[in-house]
């Protein structure tokens, strides 16, 4: 995902409401995420769909890191001749 640009890329709602169009065009060609502000506080970001799926991805990604570091500490690893031995039989 590329990096918010502060200067283009924070929008307050009254603007994001009167030129919808425009800012997912620009979001879409981008790939940045868009701020929008509300009462002067950030309140939501927009992002494009494969942007998004990308960024979902990468936390599975993280997620099961962080699982099997802590299967590894707990002693739970398996290995890799234990699981040639498991799999490997298999057609």
């Amino acid at each position: 995902m590329f990096r918010v640009k502060f200067d283009k890329d924070i929008q307050p709602l009254s603007e994001f409401r009167s030129k919808i169009a425009f800012y997912f065009d620009k979001v879409k060609k981008t790939k940045r995420p868009l701020i929008i502000t509300q009462n002067g506080k950030s309140s939501a970001i927009l992002l494009e769909v494969s942007e998004y799926e990308a960024m979902i991805d990468k936390i599975e990604v993280l997620e099961d890191i962080k699982l099997a570091e802590a299967q590894i500490s707990r002693g739970l690893e398996i290995s890799h001749k234990d699981v040639k031995k498991r799999f490997g039989k298999r057609s």
